[in-house]
């Protein structure tokens, strides 16, 4: 099959079928169009005429490009290639899979960057409680620490989503749907936010059932909330980074530091597999070496 006509077939059969985020598939879309014209380049016209061989010199010449690409980009790149090709084969348009001996770069284990309580405390009291937009700021940061929402999920929440009092459905990767408590400091800006704010902001655009909404009423995007974030933190005074997933990195940190089961934080982050959410031990055992260090006289 022509390499375009291929190529759009897969990024359908992702996006309706496996219900990917729009940023997940914008990044496979970037991966596979590189893909797709390095091999255009080299008189590659067909999914037939590509070999292992290809994809291998594709690959190599990826990673070593000026500056050299993180490790986990590389990950992500052979995933979109070995993805497309899986696919060719599963639907019968190739007969062989050339990319089934690609095997990804080790990559080092990076640990998520949490921040302490009291730095939580602060950022969450960034916002002013005397502006609309401040209100809707809290009611945001609030629910993401609470609940330990990727950012993404918490924009694309629907003010029904809340209609269950204290627990919040949200929506993951792949589509799939969780319960998770929400807490009453979250729920209490949250309350205030839907009955001071949002109707004011509401008025302003078009009907939507999302939950944040921006200055003129459209949904809250990712950028945006990514910006209040960032906002809170600088008049929080917080030298570290702060990123978007900042806070859901702190929800499970200090769950696992207060005594949580490990599995619990499976499920409320909602990952596939326990080995993902381990990680977190990790960084809960170093904190509690740190403090021992810090705080034993024989300690060193």
């Amino acid at each position: 099959m022509l390499l375009d006509r291929a190529l759009e077939r897969y990024l359908r059969h992702v996006t309706i079928e496996r219900g990917l985020a729009a940023h997940t598939l914008a990044a496979y879309r970037r991966d596979l169009d590189a893909y797709v014209a390095w091999l255009s380049a080299r008189d590659v016209d067909d999914t037939s005429q590509i070999d292992a061989a290809a994809i291998s010199a594709f690959i190599a010449e990826r990673s070593a490009a000026i500056p050299m690409p993180a490790a986990s980009s590389i990950a992500r790149l052979q995933s979109s290639v070995r993805g497309w090709h899986r696919f060719l084969v599963r639907e019968g348009i190739d007969v062989d899979d050339p990319s089934a001996r690609l095997r990804p770069p080790k990559l080092g284990r990076t640990l998520p960057k949490a921040l302490t309580i009291d730095q939580v405390e602060r950022l969450l009291a960034a916002p002013s409680p005397d502006e609309a937009s401040g209100i809707r700021d809290r009611a945001l940061l609030e629910l993401l620490y609470a609940t330990g929402a990727r950012v993404s999920e918490a924009v694309s929440l629907d003010v029904d989503d809340l209609a269950h009092g204290e627990i919040l459905r949200l929506r993951g990767k792949g589509a799939k749907e969780r319960i998770v408590p929400i807490g009453s400091y979250a729920r209490a800006a949250v309350d205030a936010y839907l009955t001071r704010v949002r109707p004011e902001l509401a008025a302003r655009g078009r009907a939507s059932a999302k939950l944040f909404l921006g200055v003129r009423g459209a949904p809250l995007s990712r950028q945006s909330a990514w910006l209040i974030l960032r906002d809170a933190a600088e008049k929080a005074q917080i030298s570290v980074d702060v990123s978007p997933h900042t806070l859901r990195h702190s929800f499970a940190t200090h769950l696992l530091q207060g005594g949580a089961d490990v599995r619990v934080v499976q499920e409320l982050l909602g990952h596939a597999s326990v080995a993902t959410t381990q990680i977190y031990t990790h960084v809960a055992v170093d904190a509690l070496r740190d403090a021992y260090l810090t705080s034993h006289p024989r300690a060193r």
